[in-house]
């Protein structure tokens, strides 16, 4: 349903932390022009976790608008609630998103049955394309390929990203879900090879930075491309690294800032980019030909 390189947009803010409209709107057409094939507006990168829900609601209303139905907008409404999730799942329909990425529920760690319940529970509540998001690093909670399983025959969910690294999981979760199923890489530094192994697309950080190289990538990988995908993914490498040098989104906030694309905004308790972490971003930026 969702295929390709899909950006896990930033949320531009000023220096104060207020929301950037302009800035947005901006990121929006940029990201369309250089070939980014949909925008995920709020997720994990877009600091969702810092965001108030009327904030929330509002730029997702705002990234459908400014994309005028030229990619798919897929919004992040997970939560660690499940009437939260509900309702900003909810919202995300009313804007006219196309799909809605769900995090895991963090800090509360759920049991196995715990996530099946709270997925079940917002599937049926909002008729909305809805994909599963795995990433234990950030949630200490894991979703285990079983449990994916269970909730692929669960109308409204159509896919899920896997953003452990994990190869292996990409061949369980196939199996156990079937061909149907839409499976998304989340770790940029493995998603050449997830695509090249049967994987659907990549939700991507990278993809904030180089989307149009990212693109190109993705695409070959895609069509089974091996070489050509290999060789622009190690363009790339850098990136995926120095993009975590600090908490994400703090390296790919700051790229963007010297980019001129985004101010020097972000949210407490993340804070702005060291000095003695700036080197290795900006040469990555240069090795992907974006500086």
């Amino acid at each position: 349903m969702f295929h390709g390189s899909m950006v896990a947009m930033i949320t531009p803010m000023s220096e104060e932390g207020v929301l950037d409209d302009n800035a947005l709107r901006g990121l929006v057409d940029f990201h369309v022009e250089q070939g980014s094939d949909a925008i995920v507006a709020v997720g994990t990168t877009g600091e969702s976790a810092t965001l108030d829900e009327e904030e929330h609601c509002a730029v997702i209303r705002r990234v459908v608008e400014y994309v005028a139905g030229r990619i798919p907008v897929i919004a992040g409404t997970g939560a660690n609630s499940t009437r939260e999730a509900i309702d900003l799942t909810r919202c995300a329909k009313q804007a006219g998103a196309d799909a809605c990425l769900l995090v895991t529920p963090y800090y509360n760690k759920p049991t196995q049955e715990g996530l099946y319940q709270h997925y079940k529970a917002v599937a049926e509540a909002v008729e909305i394309p809805q994909i599963l998001y795995n990433v234990p690093g950030r949630t200490a909670c894991d979703m285990l390929p079983e449990t994916v399983g269970r909730l692929s025959s669960v109308a409204n969910i159509i896919g899920v990203k896997e953003a452990t690294g994990d190869l292996d999981r990409l061949h369980q979760i196939r199996d156990l879900c079937g061909s149907e199923f839409e499976l998304y890489s989340g770790d940029d530094a493995t998603g050449c090879e997830f695509l090249l192994q049967g994987g659907h697309g990549v939700i991507s950080v990278t993809a904030n930075v180089a989307p149009k190289l990212m693109h190109e990538m993705v695409a070959a990988a895609l069509a089974g491309n091996r070489a050509e995908a290999e060789s622009l993914d190690q363009q790339l490498a850098g990136l995926h690294s120095a993009l975590f040098v600090e908490s994400s989104p703090i390296p790919v906030k700051w790229a963007m800032s010297e980019l001129g694309l985004a101010d020097k905004g972000i949210r407490l308790p993340l804070t702005w980019m060291t000095a003695s972490s700036e080197p290795q971003v900006r040469e990555a930026m240069r090795q992907a030909g974006v500086l």
